[in-house]
């Protein structure tokens, strides 16, 4: 009996070769880790996703876009300082994820916008995202909805300061 537990459990696995761990994601050379989105108030237009995208590859590639149905738009931002004013813009080309290499998108740096979204996030909910890139294809992501007290947590305990900018290593 337990010979076809293990069994079952690993033939389960290997129909979502997409998904590492509960909350992680592999796609080709890339591996997301944690997704998550930032909780809104009533009626606001607009979240951020967060993640770490790092690329075991030799080749570099680039996250140029995303779909989901609970949103106008999804694009890939920066928020940069520029001078003593704090910047945000869309990466019209995407953002480069090198080659042996990550980047880390969280607030106050890279993240993905999510703009004209249809209802509130609420902490606790999941929300689902087709993320595309430049070589590795599409793959449909779940962020996780956080208050912003747990995502602080979250980016300290990665040992960055919150509101810091993206990291490329």
């Amino acid at each position: 009996m337990k010979l076809i537990a293990a069994l079952l459990s690993a033939a389960i696995l290997g129909m979502s070769p997409t998904m590492v761990s509960a909350h992680d994601y592999k796609l080709g050379s890339l591996e997301i880790e944690h997704p998550f989105a930032r909780a809104t108030p009533p009626n606001a237009p607009v979240s951020g996703g967060y993640m770490v995208i790092r690329n075991t590859g030799e080749e570099a590639d680039r996250l140029i876009s995303g779909e989901a149905a609970f949103a106008d738009r999804v694009e890939v931002h920066e928020m940069k300082m520029d001078g003593e004013v704090m910047k945000m813009r869309q990466l019209a080309d995407g953002l480069e994820i090198p080659a042996g290499g990550e980047v880390v998108l969280k607030p106050g740096g890279y993240h993905v916008m999510f703009i004209g979204i249809d209802s509130q996030f609420k902490d606790g909910e999941t929300r689902s995202v087709k993320l595309t890139f430049e070589k590795a294809g599409s793959i449909e992501v779940g962020f996780d909805v956080q208050d912003m007290k747990a995502m602080q947590g979250h980016m300290k305990k990665d040992g960055d300061n919150a509101m810091g900018h993206g990291t490329m290593k």
